[in-house]
């Protein structure tokens, strides 16, 4: 009977923890759908900005210097890595925190800080004695990132390079959401600006190059100077909703498979408890019948 009562609590246990994974499931379905929709309205003027910026950049005459367009050395740098605050979302912390580990082995020589967005890759650099440049922790973990905070990020970083000639390059990284099932790993170049990026990704796809003549209203030095952080902080919050659609998802996936994966227990438990307490009753049965031939 001891047996019987270990499965009943085993039981009641897995119970109460597929309400859990259920209950999280739904949270993140209705959460999901905002930060689905936020995300698709962001990421047409985000990149039309960064194409046709590039491109503006791109026909300036060389004499032309800018801060966040001028090329600098190739030694230094910083590396921008958004996670979640949170675990419980599948493979989404671990493959960004694989993919950023990657990074820095495959730039060993270099000089490179990391600045950590979400409480996940914060704690993972900082326990490993990784350079930490700055970290930002609950932006992500509300379901819903500010634009007054993503542009307090971007204007951190565009600070830290711009009064910082010591970093070469700005790197950053997340989960890009493509579905529930889905969300891939991107890593980009923040800083400096590329010029005409667009054109480049256009050619290595095979695509036609649209080539488009801007004409100047005002001085270069007057648009750069208003747009460029401008893009910088639309990609920053772009990132960061991307993060959130993509963390959902992979929640949502992760505790449906757990509620699934609880269900089968269940049912494998029952089937043994029940399995025990017909041997129990086929025991009796025979104790009692060997007792009634014996008389």
């Amino acid at each position: 009977m001891a047996n019987l009562l270990d499965i009943r609590r085993r039981i009641k246990s897995v119970k109460n923890t597929q309400q859990i994974t259920k209950a999280m499931k739904m949270v993140s379905a209705s959460k999901l759908r905002r930060a689905q929709d936020r995300v698709v309205t962001a990421r047409p003027f985000a990149n039309k900005m960064t194409e046709v910026l590039g491109e503006l950049a791109k026909r300036t005459d060389d004499e032309f210097h800018h801060p966040l367009l001028d090329l600098r050395g190739d030694e230094r740098y910083l590396l921008v890595l958004i996670t979640a605050d949170k675990g419980l979302c599948g493979a989404f912390n671990a493959n960004l925190i694989k993919a950023a580990q990657s990074f820095l082995n495959n730039n060993a020589g270099k000089s490179i800080e990391v600045l950590a967005i979400g409480r996940k890759g914060r704690d993972h650099f900082r326990n490993r004695r990784v350079p930490i440049a700055g970290e930002y922790i609950g932006l992500t973990g509300k379901g819903r990132v500010e634009l007054s905070e993503a542009l307090e990020v971007a204007r951190s970083i565009i600070k830290q390079y711009t009064e910082n000639t010591e970093i070469d390059k700005v790197f950053v990284i997340y989960n890009e959401f493509k579905s529930v099932l889905q969300q891939k790993v991107v890593l980009e170049q923040l800083l400096p600006v590329l010029r005409g990026a667009a054109e480049e990704e256009q050619e290595k796809a095979g695509e036609p190059v649209n080539l488009i003549d801007y004409i100047y209203e005002q001085p270069p030095e007057e648009i750069f100077g208003r747009l460029l952080p401008q893009l910088i902080e639309s990609q920053i919050f772009r990132a960061l909703l991307e993060s959130v659609a993509s963390e959902h998802g992979a929640r949502m996936t992760a505790m449906d498979s757990a509620s699934k994966n609880a269900s089968e227990l269940i049912d494998s438990l029952t089937l043994n408890m029940n399995r025990i307490r017909q041997a129990a009753i086929t025991n009796e049965i025979i104790e009692v019948v060997s007792g009634a031939a014996a008389l």
